[in-house]
């Protein structure tokens, strides 16, 4: 009689369910789509602010330079998966067949890892052994007429090293008048075998390690200057604080909006529902079966907008993770069980005053004269 009372009352007001329906669901929708993206949001700025370059610095604390061997002992310490990419950088003169230049040596293999925002005309030289080829800034490379596939030497004395231009870089700094080259190469042309002057790292912020991490290395390499860049690292915990606080306030709005909703349609159907309560009443029905009724119908109600808010919810997360990050985003095991509990208390929550009311009704008052 229980299920026969509560499938009776769905049927027959189906326009008043469809409207605690349509609001349960898009609370749910809008939960599941922000939870979605919320958990996975983490990994997918700190991937899209990786395009800003590297933003972790290790350097000398004293003094132009510093061991080469010093950036291997701190790559092989770190955890593994925090760093991604690192390179040593060495800075000096050089003199070349046209006139003195910048040298720049450098890892190859991990540059454009380190700097994705280098425009490139050609291409990057691929392996940090290589030294036949070399990447030239966009200025110097005007100003000494040369284009892909020259060649320029660097000579000192007797000693020649002819190196093919396989890349021409436009950075918007001050590389664009450096000879890019590969740091062995660099480090026997400038007289400093076994030194750089710093390192740059690209270190993985999606859960703000970077601040830790150079505290570690402080710990331990004390006489460094070890320190996050901060106009990378701080812009990416900034902006993630404010889109997560800004998907927390629009799911909550939302939630409100979809339990003062559910709230007004309950509270109507209790007043269209009022005889039949008291009539309940009067044969015999308690209080706690009265409350029972309307709780197994809302929560009927809210599963059902549960299954399809997800689903929804779901796409959604797609959609804004290919408009945002041209990503997909992953789903995450804590957004269901986060949307089942969220949207079944807003509907319980909602349900309250409604049962309150329904609790309230005299029969002898309500079916007077019947």
């Amino acid at each position: 009689m229980f299920w026969t009372l509560v499938f009776r009352a769905l049927k027959l007001r189906l326009q008043r369910v469809a409207v605690v329906f349509a609001a349960l669901t898009v609370g749910a929708a809008i939960v599941t789509a922000m939870a979605a993206v919320y958990f996975d949001i983490n990994a997918k700025m700190s991937q899209e602010l990786k395009t800003f370059g590297a933003n972790f610095y290790v350097g000398p604390g004293q003094g132009n330079s510093l061991p080469e061997a010093t950036l291997p002992s701190i790559l092989d310490a770190a955890p593994p998966g925090l760093i991604s990419a690192g390179s040593p950088y060495l800075y000096g003169m050089a003199r070349t067949e046209l006139e003195k230049v910048v040298l720049m040596g450098v890892w190859f293999e991990s540059l454009q890892h380190l700097v994705p925002y280098w425009q490139v005309k050609g291409h990057w030289v691929g392996v940090s052994f290589d030294d036949r080829h070399a990447m030239i800034g966009v200025k110097l490379a005007e100003r000494l007429h040369l284009t892909l596939g020259d060649s320029v030497t660097l000579l000192e004395g007797e000693a020649r090293q002819k190196l093919q231009i396989k890349g021409i870089v436009e950075a918007g700094d001050a590389t664009d008048n450096m000879l890019i080259i590969n740091l062995e190469s660099a480090q026997r042309w400038l007289h400093q075998p076994g030194s750089i002057s710093h390192a740059l790292l690209s270190v993985n912020n999606d859960l703000g390690q970077v601040d830790a991490f150079a505290q570690t290395l402080r710990l331990r390499y004390p006489d460094l200057e070890v320190r996050p860049i901060l106009k990378v690292s701080a812009s990416e915990g900034q902006v993630l604080d404010k889109i997560k606080g800004l998907m927390g306030l629009v799911s909550a709005v939302i939630l409100v909006l979809s339990s003062l909703c559910v709230n007004t349609t309950l509270i109507a159907i209790v007043g269209e529902r009022s005889r039949e309560f008291a009539l309940q009443k009067a044969l015999g029905a308690s209080a706690r079966d009265i409350s029972l009724q309307m709780l197994a119908e809302t929560g009927i109600i809210a599963l059902a907008a549960v299954v399809v808010g997800v689903l929804l919810g779901l796409v959604l997360a797609q959609i804004l993770g290919q408009t945002v990050f041209n990503a997909a985003i992953a789903l995450r095991a804590p957004v269901i069980p986060l949307t089942v509990v969220t949207s079944l208390l807003v509907a319980a929550i909602a349900a309250v005053v409604p049962v309150r009311r329904a609790l309230h009704i005299e029969p002898a008052t309500v079916l007077k004269g019947e």
